[in-house]
C-alpha cells in the first residue's frame, strides 16, 4: 500500500509561504485548509489565496473545504487546478453529484467526515470517490490532540475497499504524529495530513521521512 504525507499548511507561517511550500516539498501533496467561519469557527483562506498557492507549490495541492454550501463553492477550487478536493458529507446537498463535477473537471474527489458523523450510509458513495477523509479531530484548529476512537471507523472503510478492490485514499486528519500514525495506519489509513509535527520543531524534510517510515512499518497488512 502507498503511504502518501501532506503536510497541512494551517501549521506553516502565512508571511514566507513560498518557503514553507518548498521547505515540505518532498511530501506528496500539500494540504490547504480552506474555512469559512461558517461550517467551522474559524477563517482561512479563500479562492485567491489558493490560487497563488498553486501557482508556486512544488506538489500538488490536497484542498480541504471547511465550507459550508459546498455544492456551489467546491467545483471552484477544482478549477484553479487542485489536485485534490475534498468537500465535507454534513456541507453538500448532492455529495455524487458533486463528487462526478469535480472529477469532471479534473481534479480527484474526496469527502469529509467529522468525528460524530457515522461512515456507514458513506460506504456505498465510494466508488464515486478518490478520496474519504476520516477526521482525527473536530475540525477548525491546528495542534489537537487526536481521536483514536475514530479508528473502528476507518477500518470499517478499509474493509469496504479492499473488498471491493477500490482506488480509494483513506485519509486522517488531526493530532497525526510519529506515534499517532502507526495506530491510523494499522487501521487501514494510506494518507495522511499532519501539521504541527512537520513544520513546528525541526527539518520538515526530516520529519517527512520519518512520519513517512512510520506508517510504511505498519501499513504492511494493507497491499
Amino acid at each position: 500500500m502507498t503511504v502518501r504525507i501532506n503536510p497541512s499548511i494551517l501549521s506553516a507561517d502565512f508571511v514566507n509561504m513560498q518557503t514553507e511550500l518548498d521547505r515540505v516539498a518532498t511530501a506528496d501533496l500539500v494540504h490547504v485548509d480552506v474555512m469559512d467561519n461558517h461550517f467551522v469557527p474559524n477563517l482561512t483562506f479563500g479562492p485567491q489565496m489558493v490560487q497563488r498557492i498553486q501557482d508556486v507549490s512544488p506538489i500538488p495541492l490536497d484542498v480541504h473545504l471547511m465550507i459550508t454550501d459546498a455544492d456551489r463553492w467546491a467545483p471552484g477550487y477544482a478549477e484553479l487546478g487542485a489536485a485534490s478536493v475534498t468537500f465535507h458529507a454534513e456541507a453538500a446537498e448532492d455529495p455524487v453529484k458533486l463528487a462526478r463535477r469535480l472529477r469532471e473537471i479534473g481534479a480527484r474527489a474526496g469527502i469529509a467526515l467529522k468525528p460524530g458523523t457515522d461512515v456507514e450510509p458513506y460506504l456505498e458513495l465510494l466508488p464515486e470517490l478518490d478520496q474519504l477523509l476520516i477526521m482525527t479531530v473536530e475540525p477548525g484548529f491546528g495542534g489537537q490532540a487526536f481521536m483514536a476512537d475514530m479508528m473502528p471507523k476507518l477500518r470499517r472503510a478499509r474493509e469496504v475497499v479492499e473488498r471491493e478492490q477500490l482506488a480509494v485514499w483513506l485519509q486522517v486528519d488531526g493530532g497525526i504524529t510519529a506515534d499517532t500514525i502507526t495506530v491510523a495506519a494499522d487501521a487501514g489509513a494510506d494518507t495522511f495530513v499532519a501539521g504541527s509535527s512537520v513544520y513546528n520543531s525541526g527539518d520538515p524534510t526530516e520529519n517527512i521521512a520519518a512520519l513517512r517510515a512510520a506508517a510504511e512499518a505498519h501499513a504492511h497488512a494493507h497491499r
